[in-house]
């Protein structure tokens, strides 16, 4: 059972009288995300990201296995999302709770099923061995919108990561460290993201990037999926009160601009971080050099 305490009568209130003013109680706008951080650690697909006070870690990794049998032609790609007791006291370590269910759904759907990652370019030999890319969501602090935060992650992790590189010699699969030769990028399709929306006043009232007390006052959600191309891929109503179809119209061309808002601010962390990358890798190539030329064996040294 959860352990998590209810809303309390005067909480609840207090949240809805301050949405009748169009107010909330962080001083945002009703479409108005919590700031946003997204940084990159020193392996490739070792993201760190804080939305408002929800904050989580995603690392991507890749290894060799046997493709599908009936998709002999790809390489396979999971998401695994874990909730522990280190994000939030209503969650029990190794027990799976609704929350992590509905959110692991969302992102199967929003990312894995859009084909944000093509993995057909994931097959090394038909029907024999493929890349198996992981993404595992480390929840650190639990403050709401969990499936617009690691929806966020996973894709600035897969857009980062770097897998090794491999060949096929004599039927057999070679793989080179990174050591050895430069990782491959992964192919990227697209870019969807989620946006998540909350109910309030049977409908009448919308709110965007709730926090957890703002979501326990909801009525209802709405979660948009949109690709960097504006197409929607993704739309879930589950359960609360009904939202009329107009809105959910105009929520869409909101969570639009949302979704063009963050992948380009990703985009710009990312290419920041590969910058240094790139100039740290020359700074050490030309310390290299300069050991090579000075060497302690040299006899004029």
């Amino acid at each position: 059972m959860s352990k998590e305490a209810p809303l309390s009568v005067a909480e609840r209130d207090f949240i809805l009288d301050a949405l009748h003013q169009n107010v909330r109680l962080d001083g945002r706008g009703l479409d108005q995300f919590r700031p946003l951080s997204v940084s990159f650690g020193n392996e490739y697909g070792h993201v760190k990201l804080r939305l408002g006070k929800t904050s989580l870690v995603v690392r991507i990794s890749a290894e060799v296995t046997k493709p599908r049998d009936d998709r002999p032609f790809d390489g396979l790609f999971n998401i695994a999302l874990e909730l522990s007791a280190m994000g939030s006291p209503a969650w029990e370590n190794g027990r799976s709770n609704d929350l992590e269910a509905y959110v692991s759904h969302i992102l199967d759907r929003v990312i894995r099923h859009s084909n944000a990652l093509d993995t057909e370019s994931l097959c090394i030999i038909q029907g024999v061995s493929c890349w198996n890319i992981r993404a595992d969501v480390h929840v650190l602090d639990f403050d709401g919108n969990l499936t617009d935060a690691a929806c966020i992650g996973v894709m600035a992790g897969l857009q980062h990561f770097r897998r090794p590189d491999a060949v096929v010699k004599d039927g057999q699969v070679v793989v080179y460290g990174v050591e050895e030769r430069v990782p491959v990028a992964l192919n990227i399709t697209q870019k969807p993201l989620s946006t998540t929306f909350h109910s309030f006043d049977e409908g009448k009232t919308v709110i965007l990037d709730a926090t957890r007390k703002e979501e326990q006052a909801s009525e209802g959600e709405l979660v948009i999926g949109i690709n960097n191309a504006g197409d929607v891929c993704f739309l879930s109503k589950f359960a609360g009160d009904p939202i009329d179809a107009l809105f959910v119209v105009n929520k869409s061309n909101v969570a639009q601009e949302k979704v063009k808002e963050i992948n380009a601010m990703v985009d710009k962390v990312l290419q920041a971080d590969l910058a240094r990358r790139a100039k740290k890798g020359m700074a050490e190539e030309a310390q290299a050099e300069n050991d090579r030329e000075v060497s302690p064996n040299d006899p004029f040294v």
